[in-house]
């Protein structure tokens, strides 16, 4: 048999065509664009040159953005954001010539030319924002148009308008710019509407892709809830595959009642924990029943320390916490109140900041790496080793000769400092009933305490011991007022802050008044002695 005999094969390529070099750009323009609306349509998105600028090769990331909006040259619009992607597609024109059939069929012929290639199309693909459209008459509405045209004038005549308070209005007065059958729809729903004069904000949702609502989590499962006023029974959908995460209760220092358990939550997660160390925090909650974390920590070895931080459990099930007030922040034992005991004076905390202290902290790496490679553990000695956990272990307690860390965050009962616990054990400048700000102690007393603390503390950040002479002089200073100035400054007033020593509200306006007050008397006495060549103040009056 010779090697051509045998069935023929015939392969059908399709013809080749020239892709012509010429680049368009397409825009999915989400609406239906007639011939005659595509100015309106180009106008929508920016007009030809933001178009241009956006499909240009080297337009930045910032620059290849597009919005379109559907209601242009009106400020409290939201548009719909579009984005500039790449694509490989080819613009084709098709042809169709009818002709007509010897039956009298009509047929159509089609053909297609290649004109050229799309690198870039710019997509619509985020949903719509939710629109309001405020009054346009209103005045600030007026004021937001006039800002756009950099109208001085009308910037200038603007001026609030007295409050008429007519915050609801009849159903049948909308504003012009409203649709007709959203008015006809209010009307019939409600005899009245709202007149607030509310401006809506840049943006409503941020919410771009709609969500598949009908897939549901994989790890949700469905449960019954029940409604402890009604007893109906409802499903629900629980991720159990959630992280929960628990802390100490918390409450504020205006709660009347104290908390006598942990919540059911944390109680359910009791078996979670180490009995061991959790027996232990109990009996130091016993001993002693307010602690702040970082003496709390140092009663514990590293790896103890380190298993209580991580276990979110464990705390939460020894105490309670204040989250304002002289014991902000520490925990404390179950159903004690240190409101209502005089005793509990010497668990309050002072904290103030160093701006001196950095606020990044190091890598974990880098402090893994600190001082525990191994040629730092060659080279310790047991005694060093020793020596560096004591001073760790006394982290927490302030004797006015040693530093030990930067950030200044004591209970009074762990200062050591002769001249400051005698301050402090001193029972005669205690208030009846406790104060939010203060304590038990008054304000007079717990300010001397921090401003000798203070002194103290940023005395050994620069080097040295402050000795009992430079406080007194201190004391002396304060008491005198010639340091009231600068002490107002930096207090600011505030409920969460008064526990740090902030003024109250109303002792913050009346020190700002006398600043004011203060500081306009020395302009005006700095204006008569130039105004008359440097003569006394007394010849001033006189000649006035």
């Amino acid at each position: 048999m010779s090697d051509d005999a045998g069935p023929s094969m015939t392969h059908s390529e399709a013809p080749e065509r020239p892709l012509p070099s010429t680049s368009f750009y397409s825009i999915e323009y989400p609406g239906y664009v007639k011939p005659e609306s595509v100015p309106l349509a180009v106008n929508n998105l920016g007009g030809p040159s933001r178009l241009e600028t956006a499909f240009k090769r080297t337009a930045a990331k910032n620059e290849a953005l597009l919005e379109l909006n559907l209601r242009p040259g009106n400020p409290f619009a939201h548009p719909i954001p579009g984005d500039i992607v790449g694509t490989s597609n080819i613009l084709l024109k098709v042809v169709r010539r009818k002709r007509r059939h010897p039956d009298g069929e009509c047929i159509g012929e089609f053909t297609a030319e290649a004109m050229g290639i799309i690198p870039k199309t710019a997509r619509f693909r985020s949903m719509a924002d939710y629109q309001f459209q405020p009054n346009m008459d209103d005045p600030l509405a007026q004021l937001r148009l006039a800002m756009d045209r950099m109208d001085v004038d009308a910037i200038q005549q603007f001026s609030f308008s007295e409050e008429t308070e007519d915050y609801v209005v009849a159903a049948s007065t909308h504003p012009p710019e409203l649709d007709p059958a959203l008015a006809e729809q209010s009307e019939q729903s409600s005899e009245t509407r709202s007149n607030l004069r509310l401006f809506p904000p840049p943006l409503f949702s941020r919410q771009n892709v709609p969500q598949n609502y009908k897939r549901a989590n994989p790890a949700s499962i469905v449960t019954s809830v029940i409604n402890e006023e009604t007893g109906e029974e409802r499903k629900r959908l629980i991720n159990k595959g959630r992280w929960k995460g628990h802390g100490p209760t918390t409450i504020s220092y205006s709660d009347p009642n104290v908390p006598e358990g942990p919540s059911t939550a944390v109680e359910n997660a009791r078996n979670q924990v180490n009995g061991e160390l959790l027996n232990r925090v109990r009996e130091l909650m016993n001993e002693r029943p307010v602690w702040i974390r970082a003496a709390l920590y140092n009663q514990f070895s590293p790896a103890e320390t380190r298993e209580i931080h991580n276990s979110k459990i464990l705390l939460p099930l020894a105490g309670y916490m204040f989250s304002d007030g002289p014991w902000r922040d520490a925990l404390i034992r179950f159903k004690y109140d240190p409101r209502k005991e005089v005793e509990a004076r010497i668990y309050q905390r002072i904290y103030f900041r160093n701006v001196n202290h950095p606020v990044a902290r190091p890598s974990v790496v880098a402090r893994r790496q600190e001082g525990r490679s191994a040629a730092t553990y060659i080279n310790r000695s047991i005694e060093q080793e020793e020596s560096f956990e004591a001073d760790r272990r006394k982290s927490h307690i302030f004797d006015g000769t040693t530093l030990s860390k930067e950030t200044a965050a004591f209970q009074l009962c762990d200062i050591h400092d002769p001249m400051l616990k005698e301050m402090i054990e001193d029972d005669e400048n205690l208030r009846e009933v406790c104060d939010e700000r203060d304590g038990w102690y008054s304000a007079h007393e717990l300010d001397r305490i921090k401003t000798v603390l203070r002194h103290k503390f940023f005395s050994l950040l620069q080097g040295y011991v402050a000795t009992q002479e430079e406080c007194e002089a201190l004391l002396d200073q304060d008491a005198a007022g010639k340091s009231q100035t600068t002490r107002t400054k930096r207090l600011k007033f505030g409920k969460h802050n008064m526990a740090k020593g902030a003024l109250r509200p109303e002792d913050a306006a009346a020190a700002r008044l006398q600043a004011t007050l203060d500081r306009n008397a020395r302009n005006l006495q700095a204006s008569r002695r130039e105004m008359y060549g440097g003569r006394s103040s007394q010849t001033a009056d006189n000649l006035r």
